[in-house]
């Protein structure tokens, strides 16, 4: 859609109940018309170009609940953003309202009680810097500018879920403002069925404003970092990293990359993380560091928070991203062999090739315990696209594309809805396996029209 489209959509709104609903909202509101409009819709992925008729940043719960009702009685879609990082840009809607949480991001810790509340429009790193001031932390993700509701929602990959399982396995409550605008607490104890949904069902159920984690002791300092390899080592590191992490204790969490270095070589990197004390994990990692010399060891201690922030410059905002994932359970020499001839054809330098570990803690819940089922994957395996130049996207694309279909013969099938793009309502199936039909039961009690559908979609059964 055009900017022009978008401000005819939001001309629309403004002839019927614009100016009351502008009077209503604590926050602001951006129209296509206003000059802030284009940053508004900017998101992380810089493929992403949808043109909302108005976005609106609220401040309060009740203006989550003014959004909801407007865009019913208006009939327009509907998209709920927080952090804004999904790589198929869910947070936006064309020719609709986005309903924009990123104001409402304070946390607050109940360090005594290791719990914490952060409000819907949290980042990683707000989580982050709230607890690590008590000597706590959960698991969350490693970007600290994504998005803490929309990680959790879909499962929620870190570097704690292996000894503290994911995200969702770490949420003890949330706060759900419904498609009808009724305020909803969702627990173990209430709406138990919207909780077991929450926890991986992702944004299908309603406008999460606040969610409460369990926490656990952790850092300030933590021992992490990554070995690099020169490209004649990549299969014997690959092989290591699969021996390595397949053994691994869950205090240990270990991923694996085909890399270019800043001198164009390839190269592949064994990632490390350790969850105990500095002084065992050094001892644990011995081994791996003494089987193969590297061109690098950059394992070292490090401040949690300052781990967190890592990747940041790796995957920063705006930048043209496209990956295409899958889990595996194990890590075949064929499949390291697709992988060294696939990966030198990457058309992009800041391309990147990401074996994520899990198992561990996550491993040990029932599958259906949670919406999340695809607890018997030991990886997260996607080839990671990423450029500036808009005329490089076929080539990028394709390469990841490729690159994927290689390794499809080592998949489960299984797939994490967080790194899901626009793939169809077959990989959402492949994402919640048998949970699929019982989240369609309860997307049609809490959201019967579908209200929330600029999501991998749930479609109400």
């Amino acid at each position: 859609m055009s900017i022009a489209t978008a401000h005819s959509a939001a001309a629309e709104f403004k002839d019927t109940t614009m100016a009351g609903f502008r009077r209503r909202l604590s926050g602001s509101l951006v129209l296509p018309s206003d000059e802030g409009y284009p940053a508004a819709c900017r998101v992380w992925n810089g493929r992403i170009d949808k043109r909302p008729a108005a976005i609106a940043y609220c401040a309060t719960r009740e203006d989550v609940i003014a959004c909801l009702g407007f865009a019913c009685d208006a009939g327009v879609p509907l998209a709920v953003r927080g952090g804004g990082h999904n790589i198929a840009g869910k947070c936006l809607c064309e020719g609709g309202l986005v309903v924009d949480l990123s104001r409402m991001n304070r946390v607050t810790v109940d360090a005594p009680a290791r719990t914490a509340c952060a409000q819907g429009g949290a980042l990683l790193a707000d989580l982050d810097a709230a607890t690590q001031a008590h000597g706590l932390a959960t698991t969350t993700g490693v970007n600290s500018d994504t998005g803490l509701v929309g990680l959790t929602l879909g499962g929620g990959f870190g570097r704690l879920g292996r000894k503290h399982g994911l995200s969702c396995d770490n949420l003890l409550s949330a706060e759900v403002v419904a498609a009808n605008g009724r305020i909803l607490r969702a627990s173990e104890r209430e709406n138990a069925d919207l909780f077991w949904a929450l926890r991986g069902g992702g944004g299908n159920f309603g406008a999460v404003t606040a969610i409460v984690y369990r926490l656990h002791p952790l850092g300030p300092m933590v021992l992490a970092g990554s070995l690099v390899y020169p490209w004649a080592k990549a299969r014997a590191a690959l092989k290591l990293y699969a021996e390595f992490s397949s053994a691994a204790p869950d205090e240990i969490a270990a991923d694996a990359g085909l890399v270019t270095l800043p001198n164009g070589e390839r190269a592949a990197s064994i990632s490390v993380f350790c969850a105990g004390p500095v002084d065992a994990a050094e001892r644990a990692l011995r081994p791996l560091r003494a089987a193969l010399k590297p061109l690098e060891d950059r394992i070292r201690p490090i401040p949690y928070i300052e781990l967190q922030r890592g990747a940041d410059a790796t995957f920063p905002h705006g930048d043209r991203y496209y990956w295409k994932a899958q889990f595996v359970r194990a890590i075949p020499d064929a499949a390291i062999d697709a992988l060294l001839e696939r990966f030198p054809a990457a058309p992009s330098p800041r391309s990147l090739f990401v074996f994520q570990q899990v198992g561990g803690a996550i491993a040990r819940v029932a599958a259906d315990a949670t919406a999340y089922a695809n607890r018997d994957a030991a990886y997260d395996a996607f080839p990671v696209s990423i450029w500036t130049d808009p005329a490089h996207d076929e080539a990028n694309v394709a390469w990841a594309t490729e690159t994927y279909e290689a390794m499809r013969p080592f998949g489960t099938r299984g797939v994490y809805v967080n790194n899901l793009g626009d793939e169809g309502e077959e990989r959402v199936r492949a994402a919640y396996g048998p949970n699929f039909e019982r989240l369609a039961a309860i997307k049609r009690k809490f959201d019967p029209e579908n209200a929330f559908n600029a999501n991998q979609n749930v479609a109400p059964r």
